[in-house]
């Protein structure tokens, strides 16, 4: 049955080398993903929600410190019940998804530390939908107008198509091992937006044109992607504009808080 299939998470949580992040010097620690968040850490937020999400098995968190994270109360029981590993991270992302993800079970779910307002049934949409596409691959998206409906600054970014505007969730799948090559998108970074050379590098230059253009369905673009690694590849549309807006910068911080202080309340007072 699908429904007994369990996905494998992978959590990154890493930082860049020899460079402290201005949200982590701000909050005075020493990397992204332990910056407090309406008074949780980000990384333990993400780790709750997705040990949460019933189509979840086991959890692997690839980190540069892994000592720092690895103390972290949720953190830490998991790991002590066996169902969380931590590994090490490598000098960039796509050497940590492969370290991430070897000896583990697919599929896997690829998701960062900062998205702070992914729940668990938001993880469990993305999983279900992957698996009734049979997908190979896939990347979760949210449409411009849940987006801004969720904050109309929480996003600034989007990728447009011919049924409109798209913001990336920063989650990923990867169906089997072979799906592993589409890790290679993301060697520098997956600001397509910012970078055209990377789009052109990645898909080709034809494909490039259509994206900035705007001209194609983004299920027409994954069907060429999809040719061009020898694999389905799929977008995802997800039900919830949350889920694009992630902790980037003191702007993202902002929303992200004030969104979930709506949702918990004021968690951010001094510790009793």
């Amino acid at each position: 049955m699908v429904n007994a299939i369990k996905a494998t998470a992978l959590v990154m949580a890493g930082k860049r080398s020899g460079v402290l992040d201005p949200l982590a010097e701000r909050a005075g620690v020493s990397q992204k993903a332990v910056v407090p968040v309406n008074g949780v850490p980000m990384i333990e937020r993400v780790v709750a929600q997705v040990a949460a999400c019933p189509s979840v098995g086991a959890i692997r968190v690839v980190a540069h410190d892994e000592g720092e994270i690895a103390r972290l109360p949720t953190v830490a029981t998991l790991i002590a019940e066996g169902r969380l590993t931590m590994v090490e991270g490598r000098f960039n992302i796509v050497d940590s998804v492969f370290a991430g993800s070897e000896g583990a079970d697919f599929p896997l779910l690829i998701t960062t530390a900062d998205n702070c307002l992914v729940t668990p049934e938001g993880y469990g949409e993305f999983i279900a939908k992957c698996l009734a596409e049979g997908a190979g691959g896939a990347a979760a998206l949210a449409r411009r107008e849940d987006v801004q409906a969720a904050d109309p600054i929480g996003q600034k970014r989007f990728y447009e198509f011919r049924d409109g505007g798209y913001s990336n969730c920063n989650t990923y799948w990867l169906g089997s091992a072979q799906a592993l090559k589409a890790a290679e998108i993301m060697r520098e970074g997956g600001q397509f937006i910012k970078y055209p050379r990377r789009i052109i590098k990645a898909f080709g230059l034809i494909n490039l044109v259509r994206f900035r253009m705007g001209w194609g369905s983004k299920e027409k673009l994954f069907a060429q992607i999809s040719r061009r690694f020898g694999f389905k590849l799929v977008p995802v549309v997800l039900s919830d504009g949350h889920f694009a807006i992630d902790v980037d910068n003191e702007r993202t911080f902002a929303v992200t808080e004030k969104i979930l202080k709506a949702r918990e309340g004021d968690r951010t007072g001094p510790a009793t």
